[in-house]
């Protein structure tokens, strides 16, 4: 049996500075929240408004995952060594599913003043000021959210993604807020002020299960979604036209890299030349139809030989 690995030029400096460079986004998130956690401490004190309470904390969250996925993202980037020969890419997962429990511990926070305020309904002061505040601390976080998710989506950063989603959470949570907070000032129905608080809660809950779930599937080797794995079959395709064979396809995704193990079933009289040739294309064609970190492995058969179907599962057949 012949076992082929072919690295790409990702699997050397290349990856490991595209990862490194991902920390300026991080600290563009670092500095969001701390100067959205100012702008809104600000506009409850003048305010005295628990909405707008709910959305200070829920920054503290922001800036608690951002220095999360600093690290992680710092970790990431180091090169694979003798102990983790596959990458340290999976630490990004522990930096999103951190944050996904970051933000059940906000929900509940918020809930928790939102019920004491419904106990206990205080007006709301100086509500312009307030809420002027607020909303510029809205816009910071819309535009760093906007670069991150961006920098996320074309980086395949499931950490950016995640705390581009919490932060544009935060925004749409700022809008229910404000909104609410104005109505209740306005109409002097301030008991409205703890209920949106604790709707925002809720929707926190949300976004917090989604990032922990995602993370999860990540740490549990899922595999590759449908629109990559139809790009595989499109490649494969083209191969099985000119006679050669596939099985045992199985792909997983570590954080930016992706990885594909496969069976090549070639004629039994192929030369081993000409074959090791036929893996050497294949592999360079899934890596340039998927594009960025993908590690290929592929594993050479006679197609007449019983035996290359004997592996076609997991675990071997006796």
């Amino acid at each position: 049996m012949y076992h082929h690995f072919m690295p790409t030029k990702w699997d050397k400096s290349d990856l490991m500075q595209d990862r490194a460079s991902l920390t300026k986004f991080a600290w563009l998130s670092i500095g969001a929240a701390v100067a959205t956690i100012t702008l809104k401490m600000v506009a409850y004190f003048l305010t005295g408004s628990v909405g707008l309470l709910s959305d200070a904390i829920e920054s503290l969250v922001n800036l608690a995952g951002a220095l999360m996925a600093l690290t992680m993202l710092l970790i990431a980037a180091r090169p694979a060594d003798e102990d983790h020969v596959y990458g340290h890419s999976k630490a990004e997962y522990f930096a999103s599913v951190t944050e996904g429990i970051l933000i059940f511990g906000a929900a509940i926070g918020i809930m928790v003043t939102a019920v004491q305020k419904l106990i206990h309904p205080r007006p709301i002061e100086q509500l312009g000021a307030g809420l002027a505040v607020s909303v510029a601390a809205s816009l910071i976080n819309f535009i760093a959210a906007r670069t991150l998710l961006r920098a996320g989506r074309k980086r395949n950063s499931i950490t950016l993604e995640a705390d581009a989603q919490h932060l544009m959470t935060d925004v749409w949570t700022s809008v229910g807020v404000i909104g609410g907070v104005s109505f209740a000032g306005f109409t002097g129905w301030h008991v409205l002020d703890p209920i949106v608080a604790i709707l925002v809660a809720f929707n926190i809950i949300w976004t917090g299960f989604q990032l922990v779930r995602r993370s999860v599937m990540g740490l549990m080797d899922a595999a590759l979604p449908e629109n990559e794995q139809r790009l595989i079959q499109e490649v494969m395709q083209k191969y099985q036209e000119r006679g050669v064979n596939f099985h045992a396809l199985r792909t997983r995704q570590a954080a930016a890299r992706r990885f594909i193990s496969v069976h090549v079933l070639v004629a039994g009289d192929t030369t081993v030349h000409d074959a090791h040739h036929i893996v050497e294309d294949f592999e360079d064609d899934i890596r340039s139809s998927l594009g960025g970190a993908v590690t290929v492995f592929t594993h050479l058969e006679p197609a007449e030989d019983e035996l290359s179907m004997a592996d076609m599962h997991l675990d071997r057949q006796a």
